[in-house]
């Protein structure tokens, strides 16, 4: 039976539901194409009442609690990298949602920017090479703003340390096709309202995500998704 690692109960604290019934519905939101709606649903077919409005504000407040977790036991990555950005509507307008995968196709990190320039492409590459150390080679499309951002990256290392930059779109495949398990979950929403809810649900997803692929100390490539979730959260 699921149980939630009693470290982490007090962050529950002043909450009517349980740790584990909070935390099933959280990892349901990222882990499947449902609205908040559809949860309130499914809780009600339980015989629990619970606004979806209550709802939102557990993946508001407990998405950070999945996402440390996943930091902490996130298995290394490769060397060699595929990076990319896709789109993500907010109120209306998009923003850039910039990710990278290793040549394995395991995520290696995520940043929501506003912008498609190289400040915010050299802000993940730093954010990024800080949590998972400088790569051998990245891997991009023919983006001018993320070639700007890797140079103006390598500028400042010795030669020994230069990043290879490559611009294939054939080898950027990779990542291309990991953007479509977020753009599942993200579509359905028809848009964020504000920032920081599209910011924590991404990273809900994405954290989801490495949890499926068995990127966690703990967990199986092989291993269903719910089966690690409880692995790591136990």
């Amino acid at each position: 039976m699921f149980k939630v690692d009693p470290k982490l109960t007090k962050h529950f604290k002043g909450y009517c539901s349980s740790p584990e019934a909070i935390m099933t519905f959280v990892y349901m939101k990222c882990r499947f194409s449902l609205s908040y709606r559809d949860l309130e649903e499914m809780m009600s077919m339980r015989g629990v009442s619970v606004d979806h409005a209550t709802l939102q504000r557990w993946v508001k407040n407990f998405v950070p609690l999945i996402e440390t977790r996943v930091k902490k036991r996130k298995k290394p990555v490769g060397s060699s990298w595929r990076m990319d950005e896709t789109y993500i509507r907010l109120n209306g307008e998009w923003i850039y949602l910039y990710r990278a995968v290793d040549k394995e196709g395991d995520t290696i990190d995520f940043l929501l920017k506003a912008k498609r320039d190289k400040v915010d492409a050299k802000a993940f590459f730093k954010k990024s090479f800080k949590e998972n150390g400088c790569p051998d080679s990245v891997t991009i499309d023919k983006s001018g703003s993320n070639t700007a951002a890797l140079n103006s990256i390598n500028d400042k290392l010795s030669e020994e340390e230069k990043i290879i930059i490559r611009q294939s779109k054939y080898l950027n495949n990779r990542v291309e096709q990991d953007h479509r398990f977020l753009k599942k979950r993200t579509t359905p929403m028809l848009g964020f309202k504000n920032f920081y809810s599209a910011k924590t649900t991404i990273a809900g997803i994405e954290s989801i995500r490495m949890i499926q692929k068995g990127q966690i100390v703990g967990t199986e490539k092989n291993n269903n998704a719910w089966n690690n979730f409880t692995a790591l959260m136990a």
